[in-house]
C-alpha cells in the first residue's frame, strides 16, 4: 500500500479542520462532542464507569492470592455447561453451525521467481480468494482421519506426533488425535534436527503428521535416528518414493488415510473418548538446559485456559474472523483458535511471507492475505507489531510539513480522547483508515503475546488501527492462559489482571529483594494457580517437582520464575526474571547459561555474560578476556596499545565477535542464540566487583546495571 501518496490529497484538505477540532474540542459542552467522540458508555465506559470497572481484581492478603472479580467465589472451567472435553468442544460447535464456514485456505494461482537489484531470486505468488471448509465438513474430515490412524495401528493414550506448518490440515489432524484420544505431540516446524529427534525419541511415536516440505527436509535427515517411527502421514502429496520405505516406514497421503477410515468396517470402528484428566497435547518448549521440554496438557487444561481468555474478548461470536498465522505448535495460536471455534467463527490461514500486501511472497500488485480476509480477530508477536509500527513512521518521516504535523496532530488528539475514556470515529474515519486497511480494516481485538509489547508500539496499535490491543501473560505451563488487560484498559506496560480461570499469587524472592510486602506494591515472582496449570512436564520428575507444587486445597501451581508487582488497580506488572531464560522478539527462547557455558569453552573467553532483552531481536554479550590469548591475537593482527586499550578497541571487538561466533557454530548453537554484539571488559569479575557471587556465579541484575549505557549502545540507543 502506497500510505503516503493515498494521505496525500485527504491530508491537505482536512488540515484546517483537524486543526480547529484539537483547538476547541475540549473546550465544546460534552453533549456537542458527540458527532465526533462517541461516549466511553458505548464502547469504552465513561470516566465514572472505568473508574468503577477498573479495581478489576480482589485481593486476600498482602501476596494474593488475586482473582477477577467475576472468579472470587469459583474458578471457571468451561465454555459451555457439560462440554469437557475437546472432542465434545467440536462437536458442540459443529451442531449449532453445521453450514457456517470453519477453515479457510487461499487458492494458489501462479508461483515465478522475481529477480532483486542485488541479484537474488525471491520467489513471489499471485493467491486468489479463500476456500472455505464449513464445521460439518471439518469434523467429517477429522473422524475419518481419526478412524483411518486408528486402522493403521494408532491407539488410545497413545502418542501420535504432529510436526507441521500452521495450516487447515494442522487443525483438522488435532481435532482427529482429540476424538480418538491419541496424545499429540507438537514440535515447531523450525526446530533443529537433534531437537525434533529428541521430541519425537521421547514420547516414543509410531506415527506421525507432518508436510512434504518437511518430510523431504529436516525429518529425511534424522530418520536414521528415530528408529520406532512406522508410519508417515503427509497432510498435501506424498512424495512417490521415499528412502525410508527399507527401513519400513511406510508414507501416506493424508487424503488416502482418511478414505480408509471412511470405509465401512473402520468408520463402525468404536472410538475411546477421552476424559477431561487424559492427555490432549504434549507440547515441546525450549528449556533451560536448550533441551526442549514437552509440557504435558490435558483436556481441562486447555478448556480452562481458553474459557479465562475467551471471558477478556468482548462480544465474541460466530459472526467474527481470525487470521491464522502464528505456530500452531505454539500455545498462543492453538488456544486462540480453539477459541474461535468454540464461538462457530471462522479461521483464514496465512503465514508471515504472505500475510499483507507487502510481505515477502506477495507478487507486487497482488493482495496480501489479511487484505482478502479482512479479519476481525487477529494475534500478532512484538516483531510483527513493531515492523507495521516502523513502516507506517517511515511513510510518515517522508511526508512534508503539513501532512506530517497534521498526522501528529490528530495522533495526539486521538490519545487524548483514548486517556478520557472517547473513541474518535471521525479522526479514525478520515486520517487512520488507511493505516487500518494494513490488516484488512475490520480487526476490532488485536491479541498480543510471546514477548512484551514497547510501549510505542502499543500506543500506535492503539491509535492507527483503531482497535484496543489485548497484551497479556501466560506460559505453555499454564496453556497460555494467566492475565490480559480488559480491552478498555489503554495503559501501557502492563498485561493486565488475572483471568477467570486462575489465580495469582506473589512469592517473595529474598534474593532478588522482592517481596510480596513491598510499598507502595507487592512485589515477588509470581505464582499461577487453577485448573489451566498443566500436568507438569514430560518424563521429568525433577522439574516437576522443581516448578509445580499442589496446595492443601488441592489446586495446583506453577512458579514462574518471572517477578512481578500488582498495581493498586490490580493489574499486573512483569518487572524481573529470576530464571534466566529469555524469549526474544520474534518468540525463540535463548537459555542464557547454556550460551555462556558454550562460549566460555573459547580460548579467548575467561569469563562471559549474556544479555538478551526481551523487547529486542538479538543477543549481547559482556565478555573478561584472556589476557594472554588477547594478547597474542591483537599481535598477529598488528593491533597495539595498553590492555585498556585493546579491551577498548573496535578491531579487537570485532576480531573477538569472529572468534565467539565460530565457537557458538562449532557448538551448534541456533543463529538466534550467538551474540551479535560484545564488550570487552579489561577488569575481571569478582566478588569484591558485587558482580559475582562467591562461588562465582554471575549476578545478573547488578551486570546488568554495571553495564547499562552499554546495553543501551549496543541495543541501537534505545
Amino acid at each position: 500500500m502506497k500510505l503516503k501518496e493515498d494521505l496525500n490529497p485527504m491530508l491537505l484538505l482536512l488540515f484546517h479542520l483537524m486543526v480547529w477540532i484539537y483547538t476547541f474540542i475540549t473546550f465544546l459542552p460534552s453533549y456537542l462532542l458527540s458527532w465526533a467522540s462517541n461516549s466511553a458508555g458505548d464502547r469504552y465506559g465513561s470516566e465514572e464507569e472505568r473508574a468503577k470497572r477498573v479495581k478489576a481484581h480482589s485481593v486476600l492478603g498482602p501476596e494474593g492470592p488475586y482473582r477477577a472479580v467475576r472468579a472470587t467465589k469459583k474458578l471457571l472451567t468451561s465454555l459451555h455447561p457439560g462440554v469437557d472435553t475437546l472432542d465434545k468442544m467440536f462437536e458442540h460447535a459443529a451442531r449449532r453451525f453445521p453450514h457456517r464456514d470453519c477453515l479457510g485456505t487461499r487458492e494458489v494461482i501462479s508461483e515465478e521467481d522475481e529477480q532483486q537489484d542485488n541479484g537474488k531470486v525471491f520467489k513471489k505468488v499471485v493467491l486468489g480468494q479463500y476456500r472455505w471448509l464449513t464445521y460439518e465438513e471439518v469434523l467429517t474430515a477429522a473422524s475419518q482421519l481419526g478412524s483411518g490412524l486408528a486402522a493403521l495401528g494408532q491407539k488410545p493414550k497413545t502418542n501420535i506426533a504432529v510436526f507441521c506448518e500452521t495450516r487447515a490440515e494442522w487443525m483438522i489432524a488435532a481435532q482427529a488425535c482429540f476424538m480418538y484420544n491419541f496424545p499429540m505431540a507438537t514440535l515447531y516446524s523450525t526446530l533443529g534436527g537433534p531437537a525434533i529427534a529428541h521430541g519425537l525419541n521421547e514420547t516414543q511415536v509410531t506415527h506421525i503428521i507432518t508436510s512434504r516440505e518437511l518430510l523431504e527436509t529436516r525429518l529425511k535427515a534424522i530418520l536414521i535416528e528415530v528408529p520406532r517411527l512406522q508410519h508417515i502421514v503427509v497432510v498435501d502429496n506424498a512424495p512417490t518414493s521415499w528412502p525410508g520405505a527399507a527401513r519400513g516406514i511406510t508414507v501416506h497421503n493424508m487424503a488416502t488415510v482418511q478414505k480408509l477410515g471412511a470405509r465401512s468396517e473402520n468408520a463402525a470402528r468404536e472410538r475411546e473418548q477421552p476424559r477431561p484428566s487424559d492427555i490432549a497435547v504434549i507440547m515441546y518448549t525450549s528449556g533451560s538446559t536448550g533441551v526442549p521440554k514437552g509440557v504435558v496438557i490435558s483436556h481441562s487444561n486447555i478448556l480452562a485456559g481458553i474459557t479465562g481468555m475467551a471471558e477478556r474478548i468482548p462480544n465474541m461470536c460466530e459472526d467474527d474472523t481470525y487470521i491464522g498465522y502464528l505456530p500452531l505448535a505454539h500455545v498462543l495460536e492453538l488456544s486462540a483458535e480453539l477459541i474461535c471455534i468454540s464461538h462457530g467463527s471462522r479461521i483464514g490461514y496465512s503465514s508471515p511471507q504472505t500475510l499483507a500486501d507487502q510481505s515477502t511472497k506477495i507478487k507486487k500488485g497482488s493482495k496480501g492475505d489479511t487484505s482478502v480476509l479482512q479479519p476481525t480477530l487477529m494475534a500478532a508477536v512484538p516483531e510483527i507489531m513493531d515492523r507495521i509500527y516502523k513502516n507506517v513512521m517511515t511513510k510518515v518521516e517522508e511526508m512534508n510539513f503539513v501532512q506530517r504535523a497534521l498526522f501528529i496532530l490528530a495522533y495526539n488528539y486521538k490519545l487524548e480522547q483514548l486517556a478520557r475514556g472517547n473513541s474518535t470515529p471521525l479522526c479514525d474515519r478520515l486520517v487512520f483508515q488507511k493505516i487500518r486497511a494494513l490488516l484488512g480494516g475490520r480487526t476490532r481485538v488485536l491479541l498480543s503475546g510471546g514477548a512484551p509489547l514497547s510501549a510505542a508500539t502499543q500506543r500506535f496499535m492503539n491509535v492507527c488501527l483503531c482497535c484496543p490491543v489485548g497484551q497479556g501473560y501466560g506460559l505453555t505451563e499454564t496453556c497460555g492462559a494467566g492475565t490480559i488487560c480488559e480491552m478498555w484498559d489503554y495503559s501501557t506496560g502492563r498485561v493486565g489482571g488475572p483471568l477467570v480461570c486462575c489465580e495469582i499469587k506473589l512469592k517473595d524472592w529474598v534474593e532478588g529483594g522482592y517481596r510480596s510486602t513491598d510499598k507502595p506494591r507487592p512485589r515477588g515472582e509470581i505464582l499461577i494457580g487453577g485448573p489451566n496449570v498443566t500436568m507438569g512436564y514430560y518424563k521429568s520428575e525433577a522439574r516437576n517437582q522443581e516448578d509445580f507444587f499442589v496446595d492443601e486445597d488441592g489446586q495446583r501451581w506453577f512458579c514462574t520464575g518471572d517477578i512481578g508487582q500488582f498495581h493498586e488497580d490490580g493489574c499486573l506488572e512483569i518487572i524481573d526474571r529470576k530464571k534466566d531464560l529469555v524469549k526474544l522478539q520474534a518468540g525463540e527462547y535463548v537459555s542464557l547459561g547454556k550460551v555462556e557455558a558454550v562460549l566460555k569453552n573459547c580460548p579467548l573467553v575467561d569469563n562471559i555474560c549474556v544479555y538478551a532483552n526481551s523487547e529486542e531481536t538479538y543477543v549481547i554479550g559482556f565478555v573478561v578476556p584472556n589476557h594472554k590469548q588477547l594478547v597474542a591475537l591483537a599481535e598477529q593482527h598488528g593491533v597495539r596499545g595498553s590492555w585498556e586499550e585493546l579491551c577498548g578497541s573496535e578491531a579487537m571487538g570485532e576480531l573477538m565477535l569472529k572468534a565467539v561466533t565460530e565457537a557458538a557454530l562449532a557448538a551448534q548453537l541456533e543463529r538466534f542464540e550467538i551474540p551479535r554484539k560484545i564488550r570487552l571488559s579489561p577488569d575481571p569479575w569478582t566478588p569484591e566487583t558485587g558482580l559475582v557471587t562467591d562461588a562465582f556465579k554471575l549476578k545478573r541484575k547488578e551486570l546488568k546495571t554495571h553495564y547499562q549505557q552499554d546495553i543501551e549502545r549496543m541495543y541501537g540507543g534505545k
